[in-house]
């Protein structure tokens, strides 16, 4: 039913394919990045799809907005491409069979509203000046499914998606903040990619972060600390709300190290590729990101998905790298303590 809008001219001329040169996991140059390319314009397999990390970095390469990485995926599935086990995939398809569900029945329905996707862990953090009088979408019934261009199952994003959008935007909301960009990039990315309209305007947590510190400048009180940021997957697909990650670090007196992985070059936290059973790859990419970090002089490792923050959090803590959320990060320059924080 919604078809992706690729433009295979446009492809067929580009100059340098980055999107497959710069590949962070795979050694391609343009030569070959350009004959594997015309293979999966064609629907035909090529390597790319069985050695993709799904990391989407690919994207961001695209200067010219026609979704490679969304080509990729579709292929994956079309040939049977399961880089995670079956098992995995089944449970993970499973627990997020989302049905029609009033948001009146969870944390209330007035704006502005803030949906936590599928991180209930993270209810007891939405407190304090930066979230006053905020409603909570939580649950399955809310959950974008993008976490599929991981399974090789995109068409079951194109099929449950619908039914998220309606259940949120039956309640009127004008704008809606998004804890975690894999959610943002579905509806501002993924979506608009296949045609599949949202009624509502999605806002960054970020931007929406960023914003709320500005009302309260007066009583910030800078951090004065040195930070990496950990840009996970979904966040190549909101480059263009990359300045607010450097607009609050100004803001709240934290200096981003200067690193070789990060911003267009940054490394993934690896999670996917676990899950891929890459040990290997897996060991030397989080090793990497890690000791770069370190060499930064790094002494806050600053996180926005929860999942990059489960998979990496204890690896830069061994290294007396302190992890931390962003909008906990935010807290403390206002003196909160975030919840169970040391």
């Amino acid at each position: 039913m919604y078809e992706l809008k690729f433009n295979e001219k446009v492809c067929a001329t580009c100059p340098t394919y980055d999107c497959l040169v710069r590949c962070q996991y795979m050694d391609i140059d343009k030569d070959t990045a350009k004959v594997e390319m015309e293979k999966m314009i064609n629907g035909q397999d090529s390597f790319v799809l069985h050695q993709c990390a799904t990391c989407y970095a690919c994207e961001e390469y695209c200067k010219r907005g026609n979704h490679p990485f969304y080509l990729i995926t579709d292929l994956q599935e079309k040939k049977g491409v399961l880089r995670m086990p079956k098992p995995l995939v089944t449970q993970s398809v499973n627990l997020a069979i989302p049905t029609r569900r009033d948001i009146q029945e969870f944390y209330g329905a007035t704006e502005p509203a803030i949906s936590l996707c599928l991180f209930p862990a993270y209810i007891d953090s939405i407190l304090g000046k930066l979230f006053e009088d905020v409603s909570i979408i939580l649950g399955r019934h809310f959950f974008c499914q993008l976490m599929y261009l991981h399974f090789g199952n995109p068409s079951l994003i194109r099929e449950r998606l619908p039914g998220i959008i309606e259940n949120i935007a039956r309640h009127n909301f004008k704008e809606v903040i998004f804890f975690h960009d894999e959610c943002y990039s579905t509806l501002t990315s993924y979506a608009p990619a296949y045609g599949i309209k949202v009624p509502f305007k999605p806002i960054h947590l970020f931007e929406y972060l960023y914003n709320k510190l500005k009302e309260h400048e007066d009583e910030i009180k800078p951090l004065n600390i040195k930070v990496a940021y950990q840009r996970n997957c979904s966040s190549r697909l909101a480059p263009k709300k990359e300045h607010f990650v450097d607009d609050i670090f100004s803001l709240i007196g934290a200096e981003r190290v200067a690193r070789r992985y990060d911003r267009e070059n940054a490394l993934c936290c690896a999670g996917v590729i676990r899950g891929q059973q890459r040990y290997e790859l897996f060991v030397d990419v989080q090793k990497r990101n890690v000791e770069d970090m370190m060499n930064a002089g790094a002494e806050y490792c600053v996180f926005n998905c929860p999942a990059c923050f489960d998979s990496l959090s204890e690896a830069v803590a061994k290294k007396g790298i302190k992890p931390i959320m962003m909008h906990n990060l935010c807290k403390l320059a206002l003196g909160e303590k975030p919840a169970g924080w040391k």
